[in-house]
């Protein structure tokens, strides 16, 4: 009789944690949102594996619109904790493209009194710093372009990044652009992903700055951000 062996091997992914968490009411994401997230990711693992092997790489959104059902990854992972910062992510006025752009607001006057940077990043699922499974394969994607502009310009963000969450399931590689100095018309940047390790991305997009780079305050605003 022919014997049948079974050989059952379990896959795990492994992030990093962190640097910071949302404020109370900045942690207010629908589990909805989360849990579609969650779902995404599963359906994008399928897809872009299948792509892959063409070297054939679908857009993939982080933000298109507010609300739209492109967008991929949440704006929760504040830093340190979000209380000099405020996001309107259904700015409607003199937007790239599209009904809505993102706003931020990042108070230096605040940040002053306590650690004196700050930054964000949208995640998947939300709010997870590398605790939780979750995030997408993007491998096939070969930048990551976005658009955005300062309110009066001069504004500077040190840096605009992708991927870095550590931690028990930690991205499976980051990249970065920066500093950037914004101008006060909509400009495209794009940060270069050729070679990099795109295997399990949750932290989808970040930016960072501080204090010390905008002594009069920095307001920003983002729109259209994807992986292509």
């Amino acid at each position: 009789m022919k014997r049948i062996i079974l050989y059952a091997v379990a896959g795990c992914f492994i992030f990093a944690v962190g640097c910071g968490k949302a404020s109370s009411q900045q942690q207010a994401v629908s589990a909805k949102a989360a849990e579609q997230s969650v779902s995404g990711a599963q359906e994008q693992k399928l897809a872009t594996k299948k792509d892959a092997g063409t070297g054939d790489f679908r857009p993939f959104s982080i933000f298109a619109d507010k609300g739209s059902p492109d967008n991929h990854f949440i704006p929760s992972g504040f830093m340190p904790d979000g209380k000099c910062l405020n996001i309107d992510d259904i700015w409607s006025q003199n937007c790239h493209s599209g009904k809505n752009c993102i706003k931020i607001v990042y108070d230096t006057v605040c940040s002053k009194q306590g650690a004196k940077w700050a930054g964000m990043y949208w995640q998947n699922p939300a709010n997870n710093w590398g605790s939780r499974k979750g995030g997408f394969d993007l491998t096939g994607a070969t930048k990551l372009t976005f658009w955005a502009k300062g309110e009066k310009g001069g504004e500077r963000i040190e840096e605009f990044k992708m991927g870095g969450v550590s931690g028990d399931y930690p991205d499976s590689d980051s990249a970065m652009v920066g500093p950037v100095i914004l101008t006060p018309q909509w400009r495209e940047y794009s940060i270069d992903l050729r070679g990099k390790d795109l295997s399990y991305v949750s932290g989808g997009f970040a930016w960072s700055t501080n204090v010390d780079v905008n002594p009069e305050g920095c307001t920003f605003y983002l729109d259209d951000l994807r992986y292509e």
